[in-house]
Order: C-alpha cells, then sequence, then structure tokens
C-alpha cells in the first residue's frame, strides 16, 4: 500500500512515535513518503529514519515561559501557505494518510476525498477520556487541527475505549537492564526558560538533575546536568533516572511509566491537552503535577517512593497490523489485543 505520513514536527514526542510507526509499517511492506511541518528543516534532529521525507511550513503554535501565546500564535498563521502546500501536494496513487496531528496531509485528504487516519494522543479525545473545560477555541483546536476519517488515539489507560496504549520506542525493549541511581532525576521543561528551571532545582543538591530541552552543548554546574539534544543520549538518562520532571505531554510520560519511574508534571498553561493530561495523571493515581514551577511541590514529590513499570505493549505492532488488514472502521480487536498483551515484555 501507498501511504503518505503527516508529522507533526512542533513536538518530539510526534517525532518520537511516528519514528516507530513508519519504520513498522516499512517492515511490513508499504511504501511510506513523509510529510513533517512545524518546525524548520534545520531545527529537525535524527530524522533520517523518514527519509524520503519533505519538510513544509504547515502551523505551529506559540508558547511563552510556560504559556500558551494564542495572540502570537494568531499572528504567525499563514493559512495562505498552508492551503498552497496541501493543493500542490501530489497525492497519486496514495492508498492512505496517516496524520500524526499533522494539518497538511489532515487537510489533503479531506480536500482530494483519500482514506485518512489519525495516529496519536489527540486522537484519543473524541473518546470518553479525561479532558480539561478549556475555553471553545482550545476544544475546537484539538478536535480539528488536523481531523481524519479513522482513529487511532493513544493512552495511558484505556478507559474503556477503543484507543490504544502509548508507543514506547523499541529501544527501551531491547536495551536490556539498566541500573537506576536513586539521585538521578530527568528534567525536561522545553516550555521554561533555562534560568526559571535552574531556579528551581537549584536549592535541592542531594539530587543530580539532568536538564534537556534548551541547551546547544553539554555542560555541568554542581548537581546541575545541561545537556543538548540526543535521542540515544536522553533515552540512557531516562533509563537510569529515579524520576522525571518534565511537562505534561503523552510520550515522554508513557516512556517514564513503562519504566517504572515517578513523574512530576507541569502543563503547559492554556494549553487544553497538556491540562487534560495532568487531570488523567492525577486521576489514575500514576504521578504528581505542580502548575507553576514551585519548588514546594518539587520538594514533596522528590520524597515520594519509586513505583512500579507498567511495561506497555508494543502498541506500533498491532496498529500495523490493523492499517495492513484494512478493515478500519472496526479496531476494537487489535486494540483489546494490545492491553492485553501489557506487562508481558
Amino acid at each position: 500500500m501507498k501511504i503518505l505520513f503527516g508529522v507533526q514536527g512542533t513536538g518530539n514526542g510526534h517525532i518520537s512515535r511516528s519514528r516507530e510507526l513508519v519504520t513498522r509499517l516499512r517492515e511490513s511492506g508499504h511504501e511510506i513518503d513523509v510529510i513533517i511541518s512545524g518546525r524548520k528543516e534545520e531545527e529537525l534532529k535524527e530524522i533520517e529514519v523518514f527519509s524520503p521525507y519533505r519538510v513544509y511550513k504547515g502551523l505551529t503554535l506559540v508558547t511563552y515561559r510556560g504559556r500558551m501565546n494564542y495572540i502570537e500564535t494568531m499572528f504567525r498563521l499563514d493559512l495562505g501557505k498552508l492551503m498552497t502546500d496541501v493543493l500542490s501536494l501530489d497525492v497519486n496513487g496514495v492508498d492512505l494518510i496517516i496524520t500524526d496531528f499533522e494539518p497538511v496531509t489532515a487537510t489533503a485528504a479531506r480536500m482530494k476525498n483519500i482514506p485518512s487516519l489519525g495516529f496519536g494522543h489527540q486522537y484519543a479525545f473524541p473518546y470518553d477520556v479525561p479532558i480539561a473545560r478549556g475555553n471553545i477555541f482550545e476544544r475546537y483546536t484539538l478536535l480539528n487541527f488536523a481531523p481524519a476519517q479513522y482513529n487511532a488515539g493513544l493512552h495511558w489507560h484505556h478507559f474503556d475505549q477503543p484507543i490504544f496504549p502509548p508507543v514506547i520506542p523499541r529501544h527501551l525493549y531491547e536495551s536490556g537492564a539498566v541500573t537506576v541511581r536513586q539521585e538521578k532525576v530527568l528534567v525536561y521543561l522545553p516550555f521554561e526558560e533555562l534560568e526559571d528551571v535552574a531556579a528551581l532545582l537549584l536549592p535541592f543538591d542531594g539530587k543530580e538533575f539532568y536538564i534537556y530541552g534548551k541547551s546547544s552543548e553539554d555542560h555541568d554546574d554542581g548537581h546541575l546536568h545541561y545537556r543538548a539534544y540526543s535521542r540515544e543520549g536522553f533515552l540512557q538518562d531516562l533509563q537510569e533516572c529515579s524520576g522525571v520532571v518534565c511537562n505534561a505531554g503523552f510520550e515522554l510520560p508513557g516512556e517514564a511509566l513503562h519504566l517504572g519511574k515517578k513523574l512530576l508534571l507541569r502543563p503547559l498553561d492554556g494549553q487544553i491537552e497538556q491540562e487534560s493530561n495532568a487531570m488523567a495523571i492525577e486521576e489514575l493515581g500514576y504521578g504528581m503535577t505542580m502548575h507553576s514551577l514551585d519548588g514546594n511541590v518539587l520538594r514533596d514529590w522528590l520524597h515520594k517512593p519509586g513505583r512500579e513499570p507498567l511495561v506497555y505493549s508494543r502498541t506500533v505492532d498491532y496498529i500495523a497490523e490493523w492499517i495492513t488488514k484494512g478493515g478500519w472502521d472496526d479496531l476494537s480487536g487489535y486494540v483489546e489485543a494490545a492491553w492485553a498483551d501489557c506487562g508481558k515484555y
């Protein structure tokens, strides 16, 4: 089958999970052409696995100091460029469009009448899962930014809905036993300013904080260890740490839960998906949240015990089989099998 696969490039989580599904679909014999949008090509890291790929402007959400900036987002919207990209997109011979919250491919599927499948956490929200109140604009954006005909939604728990477990990088199943360092904490707060993150962590010199998200090069400052982007290094630090402090995205918390790391989430203010994720984490009892960079909350969390790994199944195997078989209206059997196999790896 010839598949056009759209990847939202603004978040590393989209790239991480799409990398896994693209790889698995190619192993199944499908021809995959990838489009990435939302970030400049020179800002994208370690995307060679997607080749052949094209990078489009797409649509980008703007943030500042841990909060959505909707006014700046509106100023930066270039709907004319989006439509130009959509209309010029060659979809000759494409059998299916898969979109991981990517608007160029999602819009092309609607306009050119090609079957489309939404893959990712955002496609769990049409179902009965925890969702923050937000405002009308936030809810509309979440559900209509890149809609699809069929949904392969992902979440940390099934909530008795037809949604899959998280996608875990293959490396985390195959790397073997890693020694966990109890003093080591992974920090990934890319929507915060680095000086604000440092001020939060500085008083807790009994811990070693490995900080990703804003540093252009590796350097150490006492117990604060700043790290530039490296997928291999990040996954290694994730395996070795005892806990993770991060924004309330989806992929990294899922990986942490899979490995049994305790979680402290700081949701991006005004971003309904992240606020919903923070709500879900607390409802499930999977971690703690803080709605600002709060040293008191961090102190309480650091004294919390660890947790048992959830050990999610190899979700992309079930999604790839569902896509290949072609009965996209019926995914219940694949969802049930994916959740039944959690804990077996």
